[in-house]
């Protein structure tokens, strides 16, 4: 088991590690729309949700992988509304065959986020 950890993602707030690396499964700790560059929390949901997929591109590049890599994805919105938004955004970041996600309304995310995003991927 090998503890995966970039400065170009943020690092983790608690006792935990961005991502976990075991035969060749990487699963990546839910990842928020926090800047690396600055440790804060940008702003709007549309800015979150491309930071988040930025911080996860950056881990899961940090071994080599890509998009490409991801199977599983778990979505978490403090708020549904955003579904349509997120999806959009999501789109952009992978294409057919699309990994299996959920997606969940939460009723609050670590640093008040309005979306978190972990995922597992394989080589």
């Amino acid at each position: 088991m090998q503890s995966v950890m970039t400065h170009l993602a943020p690092s983790a707030i608690g006792p935990y590690s961005q991502a976990i690396l075991m035969n060749n499964i990487m699963f990546i700790s839910g990842q928020l729309g926090i800047d690396p560059n600055t440790g804060q929390m940008v702003e709007g949901f549309e800015a979150q949700t491309n930071m988040v997929f930025a911080n996860i591109k950056a881990i899961l590049n940090a071994v080599g992988m890509g998009f490409t890599n991801v199977v599983k994805c778990s979505v978490f919105l403090q708020d549904l509304n955003d579904f349509a938004a997120m999806n959009e955004i999501y789109g952009r970041y992978f294409s057919a065959p699309y990994p299996a996600r959920e997606a969940i309304q939460v009723a609050r995310l670590p640093k008040d986020g309005l979306i978190e995003i972990s995922v597992i991927a394989m080589r």
